[in-house]
């Protein structure tokens, strides 16, 4: 109903046009333009050459002539509205324009409806989606593109945030919030966003009441999106109040390129305020085609305009239209126009609504434009599925004395490079921070060096700095009564890295806190957010809460929660030698000990003599055997292969344990021991003891968010005085807090002592408002400090204070427990269980091939325990070691009357080799 309604009021403005049949050899485009701006001088002269180079070649349209039609919008919408009526009006199958977006969104609801494709190389906002306005085209690649650009260039120098200048208009505006998403994704953002009015209608006035604030904030990045007589009166505006000098960047638009391009020489007062500036131009791949083109410009435009990119695409525009409709033509397609039927029934005595002709063959049109793949002067000319061209790319060039120096390039496949992307385009796309490049740029200055991008905001005014006004532990925070002087530990480092940075750094404390109590530190980071302080220095704990709201430079000194509890000493006495093991670990040894000689006696029994004897010496022999091990003094010798083995395994395990025990309890008999109840933090969770606390300290909140401490079990503690005090009245188990605190209070507090590890790892740092670049910087700093030694030296300053002597919790040394041998016993008890298996197998072999009549087991009332108890006492009877040849000889000669020293050299050398061929099975030995 809208669209019905605007339809009939601008309806009143158009002429009723006869509706005789038009020439059927002509075909109608429109273009919409605003023909005294520089693109569209541009547009003007490329579209009419295109239309030259179309109609000199009968080919290309099958004998129809292209004529296109101009309509001068002259910065009105209105003017813009009325223009495409009247194309609608004189069956115009395509229109090209219109060069605004804001235009483009009211005219693009007409072109749905008439189905009329609308192609525009200038109208780039983002938000032209085409599931809204499929009728609408961007034949140039939009301004998502050139966004993107800039976020890259500002992330690829390493700056955070930026400030936008913008004509207030929709594809200045919408340019923008796309530049502040893609800056999000690259974590910068937008800090300030300026706008001023759209179009023409902007005044100096407006220009210096936004750079007056602009000047007075922290950033020192702009971007400038605007067209080009707005963004020359605001480099000129610029310049005269210093802003074009040492230290600010400017980023603009492709505006100032086709100014750049088209003026050349430019007029001396423009190039003196734009020296320095960065701008993107589109970038179209250099081909014989467009150097003729060029070659052509100065005949084609009488040397009125200069020649830019928009230019070509234009000429490629026109080229689009007139291939598409080639095609349709071609697959038996007609430009036909039929009235709406809706239009009928609203018309009347002084309207003419049903000279507004629908396309019929707009869809078909509409799809062989969206199929182009053709190259043209602006390279490869082909759409996306999302309707956007493909390989979208920039120059990035530099203002620079009376003209311009290209510095690189943007495109969509490999980000920033200083070689052309048509290149690149064969190689996989690499985004990596490594392979981004640009050329040195010459700042506003005249500097080469990257500008830092930031200044202290208010023009210099001092930082307003908080620091915590302690009444304890004054070495880090320190207050001269009665002066303006601020020391300690905190502080020191606090100077020692402000003089590292790279630039002035003006500042002065102000102190937090009544001076009665310690403030409480998360009131004191707060005020950065709030805006009271513009930094925080002291011993501020670098937590979660904290870091939600502020940022945090590096921490300078380690930190954590720690126990502190009252110890007493452990002095020697008659059992201290028992306490290296657990006593499950006595246990073990013990039993492995006994298992160790059982399996020995086992293998040596039936042919050690040692081994042998009544069931008390046997018992009695185990025992020993076993225990003199200990000391590797056994006597007894093992004859028996498997009983040697077993008895190496068994020393080596031996020795470990003999040489961790005696370790072990020379750490415990030469170091003093300090003892008591408290372990560490889980035996405080698993109690209802009272815990005490630093007043101010993060402690209190960790303790009953994330430990589930109630609060009635907390009490808070001011001072180490009070530490001391509430722990030796056992008002309290134990105190938590922060490592630093504790070992200043140790140094002086013998008779406490730190139970268990830090069970929270953090640090201390400054803190500074969020996404303040003087975070970054001052964790430079100390960074720098802390290589140098100079960090360590302010600490020793301060924080070295005469310890006690050397006491060791008796949790330092820990029990040696099963779990560190279990390995080897694991070990030993296999290698004995092995040797037992296989010698009662042998055994039983044995037993099983002896002689029945030897067995006893003739008889058949033989029962199964007899025959268990033969085999004990085959296993339990002495085997006696058989007697070589030479032995028997010897024994025979003695009885009939020789001698043994009768026997020559060489008959008992011989009777020697008898003796050891016929030695036993060595598994038998």
């Amino acid at each position: 109903m809208n669209l019905v309604l605007l339809l009939a009021t601008f309806s009143l403005f158009i002429g009723v046009l006869s509706e005789e049949g038009l020439n059927p050899g002509i075909v109608n485009v429109g273009a919409i333009f605003s023909f005294n701006t520089i693109n569209g001088k541009v547009a003007k002269v490329a579209m009419k050459a295109a239309e030259e180079d179309i109609n000199s070649d009968p080919s290309v349209l099958g004998g129809r002539k292209l004529s296109i039609q101009l309509h001068d919008s002259n910065f009105s919408s209105f003017l813009g509205i009325i223009g495409a009526l009247q194309f609608m009006e004189t069956d115009t199958v395509a229109i090209i324009g219109p060069q605004s977006s804001e235009m483009a969104h009211v005219l693009s609801n007409l072109a749905n409806e008439l189905q009329v494709p609308l192609l525009s190389f200038t109208a780039l906002d983002p938000s032209l989606s085409p599931l809204q306005y499929p009728f609408f085209v961007q034949t140039a690649p939009n301004d998502e593109f050139q966004m993107t650009a800039i976020a890259e260039m500002v992330s690829y120098f390493s700056w955070s945030e930026v400030i936008a200048i913008f004509s207030d208009d929709d594809q200045s505006r919408n340019g923008i919030i796309t530049l502040g998403d893609k800056l999000a994704e690259r974590r910068c953002r937008i800090s300030y966003k300026a706008a001023l009015p759209p179009g023409p209608t902007a005044k100096r006035v407006d220009v210096l009441r936004e750079l007056d604030k602009i000047q007075m904030m922290e950033s020192r990045i702009i971007v400038l999106h605007s067209f080009s007589r707005t963004g020359l009166l605001v480099f000129e505006a610029a310049k005269s109040l210093g802003m074009m000098g040492k230290g600010y960047v400017w980023i603009a638009s492709t505006w100032l390129s086709t100014v750049l391009d088209s003026f050349s020489p430019l007029k001396p007062e423009i190039a003196n305020s734009i020296q320095g500036a960065l701008t993107l131009r589109p970038h179209t791949p250099d081909s014989k085609r467009k150097r003729n083109f060029m070659s052509r410009w100065n005949q084609l435009s009488n040397c009125s305009i200069g020649f830019n990119p928009y230019g070509l695409y234009a000429y490629d525009t026109v080229w689009m239209i007139a291939r598409a409709l080639r095609l349709l033509l071609d697959q038996g397609g007609k430009i036909s126009f039929s009235n709406d039927s809706r239009l009928d029934g609203i018309s009347g005595s002084t309207l003419n609504l049903s000279a507004l002709n629908a396309f019929d063959g707009g869809k078909l049109l509409l799809s062989k434009i969206l199929e182009t793949n053709m190259t043209g002067l602006t390279g490869n000319v082909q759409f996306n599925q999302d309707r956007s061209l493909i390989n979208p790319s920039y120059d990035i060039v530099n203002a620079v004395g009376n003209g311009q120096r290209l510095v690189g390039y943007w495109s969509n496949h490999t980000g920033l490079s200083i070689v052309p992307p048509e290149t690149l385009y064969s190689e996989k796309p690499n985004r990596s921070s490594s392979n981004q490049h640009l050329d040195k740029v010459v700042w506003p200055g005249g500097e080469t060096a990257r500008p830092r991008g930031w200044v202290f905001p208010n023009n210099g005014r001092e930082l307003r700095i908080g620091i915590p006004r302690r009444v304890s532990y004054r070495d880090f925070v320190l207050l001269v009564n009665g002066t303006d002087k601020v020391q300690g530990y905190c502080i020191d480092v606090f100077l020692a890295a402000i003089k590292l940075l790279p630039y002035a750094f003006p500042y002065r404390f102000i102190p937090f806190g009544d001076g009665h109590k310690n403030p409480s530190y998360y009131e004191l980071v707060n005020k950065i957010k709030s805006g009271v302080f513009d930094g925080v220095v002291g011993d501020i704990a670098i937590v979660t809460n904290r870091t939600r709201i502020v940022d945090f430079s590096l921490p300078y000194i380690e930190s954590g929660l720690v126990v502190v509890a009252p110890v007493k000493k452990i002095s020697s006495s008659a059992w201290s030698f028992a306490r290296p093991f657990t006593p499950l670990m006595w246990a073990v040894t013990a039993a492995f000990f006994l298992i160790v000689g059982s399996v020995v006696w086992i293998l040596e029994h039936r042919r050690n003599d040692e081994f042998r004897g009544p069931p008390k010496q046997q018992f009695i022999t185990i025992l020993w055997f076993s225990f003199s091990t200990m000391f590797f003094s056994h006597r007894e010798n093992t004859v028996s292969t498997l009983g040697r083995l077993v008895l190496i395994i068994w020393l080596f395990v031996v020795l470990i344990i003999n040489s961790s025990y005696t370790a072990s309890l020379t750490s415990f008999l030469t170091v003093q021991q300090l003892s008591s109840p408290i372990k560490g933090i889980d035996t405080l969770i698993g109690s209802n003891e009272r815990i005490g606390f630093q007043v101010g300290s993060f402690a209190e909140g960790y303790l009953m968010e994330e430990l589930n401490i109630p609060k009635s079990r907390l009490v808070p503690l001011g001072s180490p005085e009070e530490y001391a005090l509430a722990l030796e009245r056992r008002n309290v188990a134990a105190v938590i807090d922060e490592r630093p605190y504790v070992d200043l209070f140790l140094s002086e507090h013998c008779e406490f002592s730190v139970r268990g590890q830090e069970f929270t790892k953090s640090g201390w740092g400054f803190a500074f408002p969020r996404d303040s670049p003087l975070a970054i910087d001052m964790s430079t700093a100390i960074l720098s400090l802390s290589e140098n030694g100079e960090l360590q030296k302010i600490h020793d300053r301060w924080l070295s204070k005469s310890a006690c002597s050397s006491e060791n919790s008796e949790d330092d040394i820990e029990q040696l427990d099963l779990k560190s041998f279990w390995g080897l016993f694991v070990i030993c008890g296999i290698a004995c269980m092995l040797a037992l298996l296989v010698y009662f197998w042998l055994m039983f072999r044995k037993f099983s091939r002896l002689p029945p009549e030897e067995l006893d087991t003739t008889s058949p009332s033989t029962s199964r325990s007899t025959r268990l108890q033969t085999f004990l006492s085959f296993v339990d009877e002495k085997v006696e070691k058989p007697k070589s040849s030479s032995k028997r000889k010897r024994e025979s000669m003695s009885r009939n009357g020789y001698h043994i020293n009768d026997e020559s050299p060489h008959r008992s050398g011989r009777m020697d080799r008898n003796m050891s061929q016929n030695g036993d099975c060595w598994l038998t030995q």
